[in-house]
């Protein structure tokens, strides 16, 4: 099977979704459409789209309701909407096959947090994509001599996600003279490894441990006592917690894989959390990560170097 029928067959399982009539709506999609298309979106009222590389087309036909929301949502949670209460109650549903749906709508409050919703006005189809060999040209760059703590570099869209689940695969799978390392994933938001019942959509390596759903911080803290990992990956350092919990790991001996947001060297350091991260010498390379004409580059750079 070629890598533009796995597209296909991508989009045609998450299609499998959605209530009938708007399944039968993407199925007049061309073979390339369904291929390239990143995301399905539902919006009350509007006309079904389909997000592609070029950008959001809409599908026509009648406007999306509330109740084909709701549908999609009892399809996803295979009619036990309950059982994925603690999901929804983030904005989300994991699903088989490693497709993602997010949700916006009308949420009730319990005791100051997310109770759920009352009413869904928005879902978005994001559809499961694996881009196998998008790190083969940095990986023997970030290995040679070991794997050292690496930091991806980019703004939001860039590819830092993409990126960050096949350096971890490719750290964690024993090949051509690459012995492997232990790599524990911690997932909070459930994109790197797509769980499903336990077992990830996603190929994330045979030597990686995942840890879905947990909090970035406590998750690293659960992983480094539990796990005895030789490298820990994690997406999106956003909090001082974070930082702190990074920093007691890499003092543990721990190397660390992980992706800030940043359009730059210079905007990196502009941020404090992001320059007190590299002020503590905790990461040795950069990673930035740049679409450019739509082809997506990056620039290994020495972290000391940056800095200075």
């Amino acid at each position: 099977m070629s890598v533009s029928d796995q597209a296909v067959c991508r989009f045609d399982s998450a299609a499998m979704l959605l209530p009938g009539r708007l399944r039968e709506l993407v199925r007049t999609l061309t073979r390339e459409q369904r291929g390239a298309a990143e995301e399905i979106r539902l919006r009350t009222g509007r006309a079904l789209s389909v997000l592609l590389p070029q950008g959001e087309t809409a599908l026509g036909g009648e406007a999306v309701t509330v109740r084909d929301i709701a549908a999609l949502v009892e399809i996803a949670t295979g009619a036990s909407v309950h059982t994925a209460g603690a999901m929804i109650r983030q904005g989300y549903i994991a699903c088989a096959g490693g497709h993602r749906i997010g949700l916006c709508g009308s949420v009730y409050l319990n005791g100051g947090e997310v109770g759920g919703y009352s009413a869904y006005s928005s879902a978005d189809l994001r559809i499961a994509r694996e881009h196998r060999g998008v790190a083969e040209g940095i990986f023997p760059q970030l290995t040679r001599g070991g794997f050292a703590s690496t930091l991806l570099v980019g703004t939001p869209g860039a590819g830092k996600t993409t990126l960050l689940r096949e350096l971890t695969r490719l750290l964690a799978t024993p090949a051509r003279g690459w012995e492997g390392l232990r790599v524990s994933l911690v997932d909070e938001r459930g994109e790197l490894a797509a769980m499903f019942q336990g077992v990830p959509q996603l190929e994330v390596g045979t030597l990686t441990d995942v840890l879905d759903g947990c909090p970035k911080a406590r998750g690293v803290m659960t992983v480094l006592r539990a796990m005895n990992p030789q490298v820990i990956a994690l997406d999106e350092i956003t909090d001082p917690q974070d930082v702190t919990a990074i920093s007691v790991a890499a003092n543990c001996g721990v190397a660390l894989l992980a992706t800030a947001h940043a359009s730059g060297a210079d905007e990196l350091l502009r941020r404090p959390l992001y320059s007190r991260l590299l002020s503590q010498g905790i990461f040795e390379n950069l990673v930035f990560v740049r679409q450019i004409n739509g082809v997506r580059r990056y620039e290994v750079r020495r972290a000391g170097e940056t800095v200075c």
